[in-house]
């Protein structure tokens, strides 16, 4: 059974974890038929995702000890959501809780990839993620190997921009990694108040994953993976990593931008959490001591199983199976 959240300041000493993830939780409610076709009586499910808590469930299934570090609403959901994050193997004992909602999203997506979403999170229990919060968590940030957190969580409120900040700056200072994804989301912020961020954020990232052209257009202005990576660099992120489409990736290091094939998934049903998978995969790995290329093929092998699944913990593979993949993608003179 997933521990009750807490809701006051974290007083112990268990600190020793090699990945933390700092973000929202959300229920997601997975519709089966198109949006624009749901009817009176349209069939949907119940699950939990989130940009969080899918990194979250890929840091842990790749053999991290991996904690989360979000808010929860004090409604009934709250009890299956944190008992999903707990079988999934994420430590929910130090998640805190407010008197808000949790945030929620409908969901529909069919096996091409085509997805659409529609969201309730405004004054959601994530929202209040805050620097008070952070300071509550200062002995975990500063003994954690790694911190993965996102432009969404800095796009919800104003405090919990702040609170992405704070956290990076602390895991940053105690000579922890950062990754940082931007996930760029127009009904969420503008790209001002995105790009501000991303400016603050970029110096302190260990490994920066971003989409081309989606995120990059909004962001960096430009269209080319190789541009965009150039520019997140000049901002300061060490590593880049640029997902251009659904069959290729590019890596920037500061020596070299290349170029390299994602593995094709035969069986295609949802890629809700792919690149959550990406960045929760390769960030447990380079924390647990494996190097840039080999932690990226990983990354790039557990997102492709990933998509197997339906929403964004629907398929979260095991490290045994996400290694097999990589080591054929790469027997076939791959990566």
């Amino acid at each position: 059974m997933a521990p009750a959240p807490r809701t006051g300041p974290y007083t112990g000493h268990d600190t020793g974890y090699d990945v933390l993830v700092l973000g929202e939780v959300l229920v997601e409610i997975h519709a089966d038929s198109a949006l624009r076709e749901a009817a009176d009586g349209t069939a949907a499910r119940i699950s939990y995702s989130g940009d969080a808590l899918n990194a979250a469930a890929a840091a842990a299934a790749a053999g991290a000890r991996t904690a989360l570090l979000t808010v929860v609403g004090e409604d009934e959901l709250s009890v299956p959501l944190l008992h999903r994050a707990a079988a999934l193997g994420v430590d929910v004992s130090h998640v805190r809780s407010a008197p808000r909602p949790n945030g929620a999203y409908l969901l529909a997506s069919d096996a091409e990839g085509d997805r659409a979403f529609v969201y309730w999170r405004t004054h959601s229990a994530g929202s209040t993620l805050s620097t008070r919060h952070i300071e509550s968590w200062r002995d975990l940030l500063t003994g954690t190997k790694a911190l993965v957190t996102s432009g969404i969580t800095g796009a919800l409120s104003p405090s919990s921009r702040e609170a992405v900040v704070a956290a990076a700056q602390t895991v940053r200072g105690a000579g922890g990694h950062v990754s940082y994804d931007p996930n760029f989301r127009p009904r969420l912020t503008g790209r001002v108040e995105a790009r501000e961020l991303l400016a603050r954020i970029a110096p302190l990232t260990g490994l920066l994953k971003t989409s081309c052209p989606a995120d990059a257009e909004a962001l960096v202005g430009t269209a080319d993976p190789c541009a965009a990576a150039a520019r997140y660099r000049a901002l300061g992120a060490r590593t880049v990593v640029v997902t251009a489409g659904a069959g290729r990736l590019l890596l920037d290091d500061g020596t070299r931008a290349e170029y390299h094939p994602v593995p094709v998934n035969p069986d295609p049903v949802d890629a809700t959490g792919a690149g959550d998978c990406f960045t929760g995969t390769t960030t447990a790995r380079l924390a647990l001591g494996d190097g840039l290329a080999d932690a990226v093929a990983y990354g790039m092998a557990a997102a492709s199983l990933s998509v197997s699944g339906r929403g964004g913990t629907g398929r979260v593979p095991a490290f045994p199976e996400t290694a097999a993949l990589a080591a054929a993608h790469r027997g076939r003179g791959h990566g």
